[in-house]
């Protein structure tokens, strides 16, 4: 072993450095009530202000998707992008960083100071539930993007919110779990992105996470853990932010104050307050660490323009600095969004050249499939933006394709769980009445619809009645569907038919119980005469803590109609019929969001009978994925073309026209492991035993177990075609001085390690982008680690013929290795084999690094 390497670098020096002389004797003026009364929000998403500070309220936001805003202007829409595994999918940091870009100009203009993102936690199981939301599997190209994204929000005076702090990486009991993870695998997976990203960006906020962790030393719940967040994150790695909680994730009172939490969200109430007073006074919270978090949170409004001089309270306050007014949302915005996602697109499979699709050659096309129809645009849960538009597949296609070629459109049958909300024009009603504790009326409001979701309910209600009538006309078996939650009671025609008891509270909006309750079926069958049933549900008011009182009641009902069989068999006609056959399939908002895992990588069985009989009568058949994790496709040998689209925002169907009709090149590649079979995946699931998620697998996450176990994926890591072909010429470190201006530009990525110069060629027709990757073998004698770890990755663009030199700038980190025992990080002796190529099983060249290399 060599010597212990220094410490990371500092993240960025403070321009407001200089103040916080200033800013400790304001704050150190202030009495505790008022400056613990700062450490809990004021509503659901702002901060309070002091003017004695010169503290204005600074507001935060969802983020990783689009802005979402604060809700506070009915009807507000946004920019939706597309998921972060999209993104992810791109390895294109400038991409990444002018992405942060439009979500800037996107906080801007809603008043947003802080958005809440990005999301760098790891792809560790395909099944979680906000696997979309994630990057990547890899920590390297988790913490690239993540800075870049970072990186593109902060330069324009908007705070990023690092998330979630760390190892909340599933959502099966997320708000109880503790994470057990051995020390080396914590800092070189679960900490690796965040070290990165805080090191070359410093985010001006990070988020402690709802679950907990037990790394050997320490078992607690994250915003309990003095390890990690005082320890690492405050200590170690020098985090001068604030660090906020997960919202309703902070429970205590000494033990959250102590361990390093800065503020409490959502507010006004919480575990803070006065018994953060109390505790003061009583001596178990320093009075200096209530003032230390006062002053983040000072550093974080300064940041965002949010701080000017004191004034005193019951007077105008100063002026807030001028910022630019951001420019409309338009058309530049849209096409940005339409960028990444062709960007991220990834063509899997292109086996008899099918794309791109000449339209000229087109006189029909069939567009096929449950996700054709209605397409998965955004996951659920926090990241849900209502979009400023949407455009769907077949919008784009009929769009993009010359008038006189004819389009039809066939869903193929359903792939959902539950059934459709009860069309409207079947209800009588629904009529809500309002009750006290006491039983007394407090009003009634009448809303004609079967998603009965509302918060916000009076004041003084504690029970809330619905009503109405349902009308079944169309001879044949009706499906009906009742779900609710809290504590509830359906009944039909006076007699119940579903309850529920379940009391958590808010518990039942963290695990998204409210969006997706568990329904009770029954079937009616109606003859000649139509059926009328009076429907009853009696609703426990739900309080959620900061996030409202609400109730939830899903009426649902599916109709007699065709069935599977024939939605296919009519498919089938339309695909033999046509040109060129494009079949969209996916998952939707009951199978990828936040709350819960998903029980197995299974598209529905219809799904999977659809593809194979479209692609048996039409060879010319696309098939793309609209899905944001990974989902088993036991067909993909057997299609022409495939392609993974992702959930891919508002620009879906534009998107997919410019891919399919050569417009744009789909130059994503996997950010993931796409497995043949689900015994191959190394996390198949993310079940806590006794409260304990243990990360047995170790080092070994995603693409490196995968190496381990020896197992074949259907698509590998990395992989992705594009519309041309590439020979790697030759791998060399690379020595200053850089080559001449006459010779080819070298493409730059970030890093501070030894620099290695790939040459390639694009050998095919056309113009492409190409993804170079470095992978580094394990350390001779080191057979506990993985086979090899992503090293390095630059993104060149090659005109037809063209040979460029690509400069990758290996980060040192991934040469060491984590030293418990001293607590630092150390660099194995011996000489590193490094692989080059075009995914993490197609490496084309190799170079041996010599011992000599200096990276301590």
């Amino acid at each position: 072993m060599s010597a212990p390497s220094p410490a990371p670098p500092a993240p960025p020096a403070r321009p407001e450095a200089a103040d916080e002389s200033r800013w400790a004797a304001l704050i150190a003026a202030l009495d505790t009530a008022a400056k613990v009364r700062l450490l809990t929000g004021a509503s659901l998403w702002a901060l309070h202000g002091e003017p004695r500070l010169g503290l204005h309220p600074v507001v935060t936001s969802d983020g990783p998707q689009g802005v979402r805003g604060t809700g506070e202007v009915p009807g507000e829409t946004g920019l939706l992008a597309p998921a972060p595994s999209a993104t992810g999918a791109t390895w294109d940091i400038e991409l990444a960083e002018r992405l942060g870009r439009v979500f800037a100009a996107e906080a801007r203009r809603k008043n947003v100071d802080v958005v809440l993102a990005p999301l760098v936690n790891l792809q560790r199981t395909p099944v979680a539930g906000r696997h979309f939301e994630c990057l990547s599997e890899d920590p390297l190209l988790s913490g690239a993007l993540g800075a870049a994204i970072v990186r593109g929000l902060q330069g324009e005076g908007v705070a990023a919110c690092l998330k979630h702090f760390v190892a909340n990486d599933s959502e099966t009991d997320r708000t109880r779990y503790r994470a057990r993870i051995d020390p080396r695998t914590l800092r070189e997976v679960y900490l690796a992105p965040f070290e990165r990203i805080l090191a070359e960006t410093g985010p001006w906020s990070v988020m402690g996470a709802y679950s907990g962790l037990d790394d050997g030393t320490e078992s607690a719940p994250v915003l309990e853990h003095r390890r990690i967040l005082r320890g690492v994150l405050k200590d170690e790695w020098g985090y001068d932010g604030a660090v906020i909680s997960d919202w309703a994730a902070a429970r205590t009172t000494a033990a959250t104050a102590v361990a390093g939490l800065d503020l409490v969200m959502p507010g006004p109430d919480g575990p803070w307050g006065d018994a953060l007073v109390r505790a003061v006074h009583r001596g178990e919270v320093d009075e200096a660490v209530v003032d230390d978090k006062v002053l983040r949170l000072m550093r974080l409004a300064a940041r965002v323009g949010k701080l000017t001089e004191p004034w005193t309270p019951g007077e105008q306050p100063p002026p807030l600095p001028a910022a630019p007014a951001p420019a409309p949302v338009g058309e530049e915005d849209f096409a940005a969004l339409r960028e990444v996602l062709t960007r991220g697109t990834v063509l899997l499979r292109d086996e008899r050249a099918l794309l791109p699709l000449d339209p000229g050659r087109l006189s029909r096309v069939a567009l096929i499939g449950p996700n054709a129809v209605e397409p998965y645009l955004q996951g659920g849960g926090s990241a849900h933006v209502p979009a400023v538009r949407t455009v769907g597949y077949a919008e784009g296609l009929r769009a993009a394709l010359p008038e006189g070629v004819g389009l039809t459109v066939h869903r193929g049958g359903s792939s959902r769980r539950h059934a459709p909300f009860v069309d409207p024009a079947r209800l009588t009603g629904m009529r809500a009445a309002y009750f006290s504790e006491d039983g007394a009326p407090l009003g009634e409001e009448v809303r004609r619809t079967g998603d009965w979701g509302a918060f916000g309910v009076p004041d003084g209600a504690a029970d809330v009645v619905l009503t109405g009538r349902i009308t079944l006309a169309e001879p044949g078996e009706h499906l009906l569907e009742f779900g609710c939650a809290g504590r509830f009671t359906v009944a039909l025609d006076g007699t119940p038919v579903h309850a529920g008891e379940d009391d958590r509270g808010v518990e039942l909006v963290l695990d998204s119980g409210h969006h997706h309750p568990e329904t009770h079926r029954r079937t009616v069958r109606v003859g000649a005469d139509p059926v009328h049933l009076d429907l009853r549900i009696d609703l426990r008011v739900v309080d959620a803590d900061g996030y409202g009182r609400f109730v939830t009641a899903h009426v649902r009902h599916l109709p007699p109609g065709p069935g599977v069989e024939d939605e296919i068999a009519e498919a089938v006609a339309a695909a033999r019929a046509a040109d060129a056959a494009v079949v969209v399939v996916g998952t939707n908002e009951e199978v990828e969001s936040e709350g819960w895992d998903r029980p197995d990588l299974e598209l529905t069985p219809q799904q999977h009978r659809l593809v194979r009989a479209v692609a048996a009568v039409n060879p010319r058949t696309v098939v793309v994925v609209n899905a944001g994790a990974p989902v088993l496709l036991p067909w993909a040998g057997e299609v022409s073309a495939l392609l993974w689209a992702w959930l891919p925002g508002q620009e879906a169907g534009h998107a997919l026209a410019d891919v399919l009709f050569g417009r744009a090149e789909p130059s994503g590649r996997l950010p993931w492991t796409l497995p043949a079979r689900a015994e191959d995946v190394p996390v198949p699931d993310a079940v806590p035993v006794d409260g304990v998620l243990d990360y047995r697998e170790g080092l070994h996450i995603g693409h490196r177990g995968h190496d381990r176990a020896g197992t074949e994926p259907a698509f590998p890591f990395g992989h992705g075609l594009g519309w041309t072909t590439w020979s790697y010429d030759r791998v060399e470190v690379h020595e200053p001085p850089v080559p001449a201006p006459a010779d080819p530009a070298p493409v730059l990525a970030d890093g501070d390690g030894p620099r290695i110069a790939v040459t390639l060629t694009n050998t095919g027709p056309r113009t492409g982008r190409e993804v170079v990757q470095a992978y580094l073998d394990a350390p001779d004698g080191a057979p506990g680690d993985p086979v090899r770890v992503l090293a390095g990755f630059a993104v060149a663009e090659v005109p037809a013929g063209g040979t460029v030199t690509v400069v990758l700038t290996l980060p040192r980190r991934v040469f060491q290795s984590w030293d418990e025992e001293h607590r630092c990080w150390r660099t194995p002796a011996g000489r590193r084999r490094l692989r080059v190529g075009r995914s993490s099983r197609d490496l084309r060249l190799t170079l041996d690094l010599a011992p000599a290399l200096d990276l301590d």
